[in-house]
């Protein structure tokens, strides 16, 4: 077969995996129950939007180290929109009623979305760091072996701040310095340097309104996720033995960039 023949050869499905993908969807349920099949496809979903996420997100700090401003911009502003058709999924699962998915609860049995490492990695990429949220990952693992990697390298934050330091900006050595298997912590002597960028550099100052865009529209995913658990299974404890919507809204609002939300009363 020629080169044209193959390539005329291809198709949609074929392309896309199609026939594949359409089988990973197995409902555990007797019947199945009817809703157990959006639960499943809209969770797999999300996996495949955090996928894509960690693909943006890595492609974002290349941009970073190679000082692409622009293409940085465009890239935070996709993130962006990724995380509000996370948001949107949410609107869909709440056409399921608390019966409903009562219905087909137990077959999860000991699963649970607090088990999603993608979601973690996630986390720990945009700089929300916490060696314990690794437990559920056996020693050895592949999921443990990501989760490590990604504790232990420079989240986007630390990327950026490198990016700054290039350009000039006299970036604190301690921040530069920082543990990078912790979570950002706020400091004075940076706020005060992002406030003089905020007021002198527009193209840099739009990045930094790019980044707090993303760390609002991962605070505005848990918000509707927490409404979302609440509206269905109320305060009962959540599948895998989580505490359900009780843990969740612990997470509200905890900025992931604190300097940039902590500098706007004095802009």
């Amino acid at each position: 077969m020629g080169f044209h023949e193959f390539y005329m050869a291809l198709t949609y499905g074929d392309y896309l995996k199609v026939n594949e993908l359409i089988q990973l969807q197995k409902p555990l349920s007797k019947g199945p129950e009817h809703d157990e099949l959006l639960f499943i496809t809209i969770h797999q979903a999300y996996e495949l939007w955090f996928k894509q996420l960690l693909h943006e997100l890595d492609h974002l700090c290349v941009l970073f180290r190679e000082d692409e401003r622009f293409r940085c911009l465009h890239t935070l502003k996709r993130v962006r929109t990724i995380l509000k058709t996370l948001v949107q999924q949410v609107d869909i699962l709440e056409t399921m009623s608390p019966l409903e998915f009562s219905s087909f609860r137990e077959f999860l049995d000991t699963a649970s979305g607090f088990q999603s490492f993608q979601f973690r990695e996630i986390e720990f990429l945009l700089g929300l760091k916490n060696p314990a949220k690794m437990k559920p990952y056996p020693e050895g693992s592949p999921e443990r072996e990501r989760l490590e990697k990604r504790l232990k390298a420079p989240a986007m934050w630390d990327v950026f701040l490198a990016f700054l330091s290039r350009r000039g900006f006299a970036v604190p050595l301690d921040v530069m310095q920082r543990d990078v298997t912790e979570s950002i912590k706020p400091d004075t002597e940076l706020q005060d340097l992002l406030i003089m960028i905020y007021r002198t550099e527009p193209l840099l100052s739009e990045l930094m309104e790019a980044i707090v865009d993303i760390d609002e529209g991962l605070q505005e995913w848990r918000y509707r996720h927490v409404k979302m658990v609440e509206r269905t299974i109320g305060m009962k404890p959540g599948t895998g033995g989580s505490s359900g919507a009780e843990y969740l809204r612990s997470t509200l609002f905890a900025p992931v960039y604190p300097d940039l939300w902590n500098i706007r009363y004095r802009l």
